[in-house]
């Protein structure tokens, strides 16, 4: 809608505005006509019309099989849009036009904001299937008729309040239509039925709505007086009442089709396992994260029955072991630490990483400095595991080998993303020192060392990627990880 307007009209942002404010409230006009909508606004040159938008109801059969946003018309050949564009009036004379054998009743509703007529929308009725109308149908149809009335007055819909139409009842999940004093006048089965979920036991007509929903949910003081007003239609609100073990949600229209308000209308729908799942789902999400805190105290636990245990060995070897299984325990507990504080099973790694560098750089021989560069980014908890694990390994063995007692230098550890949010995205993490370097005839694929063992196995048998460490020039080594990603920046 933004660039057909833009193109071919006049309107400025403030008009597109409000235009985008009827389009996210017509759906409920559509519902009430059983009719096709189609928003027309007249070009630039004033000369022709362009359809901006088109709604199809819910409650009927649609007049139009092919979408018809972007179509031009030349004033003249749709008398009914000129008259309602000219006149600024609803206008409904004229007999009903033919659309592949199917007769169309076809309305014309002026939109208007502060005074001005911005463009026309096109009621169009599909008659093929009309019958003696219910009670529903007439209110709805009645109901339909005020909401015109009010969007060719300017009045509808109501400014600052933009509704979301996935989250709000709609006309099919029930409906209550009330006087001027909030009585209630007609009731949908549907609705009916929700505040039968409530514990109500008696009709819902001739009952005040808003007296009715105040004595159905818990005593909530003072709130009780703002729910009264809420569900007697006074202002345009929504909220939900619960009560009995049920919960529904209410949406309050008020109906000035002449400017003054004649009633309201209330809509509402019956949320009561749509909430019930959200509860469960809260619940899960809480106690995954209760496991998460619990497998990091436990790791912690154990970490520091091994620290004790490598304080009482007497060999050096045996000592330095125990210390380095403290440190792979700690790598994992890092990220459950942080999977506890997270609502899923992602994590923003870069502070992962970056309290690994801290652990393991406290065993650094002398003045080595590590520093991070570039985002590792959103990892699932099953890559962000084992690659702490991989990352604590390359950092140790950095630390442990690259640099004599007393010698100073750098570990850097880079990351960049490629692909991210895609099967085929990718994270590629060099860890670069400036140390000794690797001796002669070294091949990380076969080494013996227990840390490799580990970072072989995780990198190319856990994470699916690929391990490689080399020769840096002037001086040092170079650790290459190139692993798959899937998960968002």
């Amino acid at each position: 809608m933004n660039d057909l307007v833009r193109q071919h009209t006049a309107l400025g942002e403030t008009d597109l505005e409000w235009l985008h404010l009827l389009v996210s409230e017509w759906q409920l006009l559509s519902d009430l006509s059983f009719a096709d909508l189609v928003l027309w606004v007249p070009t630039l040159d004033g000369t022709r019309y362009v359809s901006v938008a088109q709604m199809r109801p819910n409650t009927g059969p649609t007049s139009y099989q092919d979408d018809m946003v972007g179509h031009l018309v030349p004033r003249g050949r749709r008398p009914l849009l000129d008259a309602a564009l000219d006149e600024g009036r609803i206008v409904r004379e004229g007999d009903p036009e033919w659309r592949e054998e199917v007769p169309v009743r076809v309305e014309s509703i002026p939109v208007r904001r502060e005074g001005r007529v911005l463009g026309v929308i096109a009621r169009n009725t599909n008659l093929l299937t009309v019958r003696t109308p219910s009670r529903l149908e007439l209110t709805y149809l009645q109901s339909a008729s005020d909401l015109a009335q009010m969007i060719a007055a300017g009045s509808f819909p109501f400014p600052g309040q933009q509704v979301d139409m996935d989250a709000s009842p709609r006309v099919g999940d029930g409906l209550m239509r009330l006087d001027a004093d909030g009585v209630v006048t007609y009731a949908s089965p549907n609705a009916l039925s929700a505040y039968h979920r409530l514990g109500l036991a008696a009709d819902l007509v001739g009952q005040h709505l808003g007296t009715t929903t105040a004595e159905l949910a818990p005593s909530r003081g003072p709130v009780d007086e703002a729910l009264v007003k809420l569900a007697s239609g006074w202002a345009p609100r929504e909220t939900e009442v619960e009560g009995n073990g049920g919960v529904i949600q209410l949406r309050a229209i008020p109906l000035k089709p002449k400017g003054t308000r004649i009633g309201s209308l209330v809509l509402c729908r019956d949320v009561t396992e749509l909430r019930r799942r959200e509860r469960e789902l809260i619940t899960k999400d809480a106690t995954i994260r209760e496991i998460h805190h619990r497998v990091k105290n436990n790791l912690q636990t154990v970490a520091a029955l091994l620290r004790l245990q490598a304080r009482r060995m007497d060999s050096e070897s045996g000592r330095e072991a125990l210390n380095e299984a403290v440190r792979r325990v700690g790598s994992i507990a890092i990220v459950h630490e942080t999977l506890s504080q997270n609502l899923d099973e992602r994590v923003e790694f870069d502070e992962i990483a970056d309290r690994v560098i801290a652990m393991v750089a406290e065993i650094s021989p002398g003045k080595v400095q590590c520093r991070r560069i570039g985002r590792f980014g959103i990892l699932d908890a099953e890559v962000a595991t084992p690659l702490s694990m991989v990352l604590t390994e390359i950092l140790q063995n950095a630390l442990e080998h690259a640099f004599t007692q007393g010698e100073g230098g750098t570990v850097e550890v880079t990351a960049a993303r490629s692909g991210s949010g895609r099967a085929d995205g990718r994270l590629l993490i060099t860890v670069l020192d400036d140390g000794s370097g690797l001796p002669e005839g070294f091949d990380p694929q076969k080494a013996g060392n227990l840390g490799l063992q580990i970072v072989r196995t995780l990198v190319e048998g856990e994470l699916g990627g690929t391990f490689d460490m080399v020769r840096a020039e002037p001086r040092g080594t170079k650790v290459v990880l190139d692993v798959p990603v899937s998960s968002q920046k």
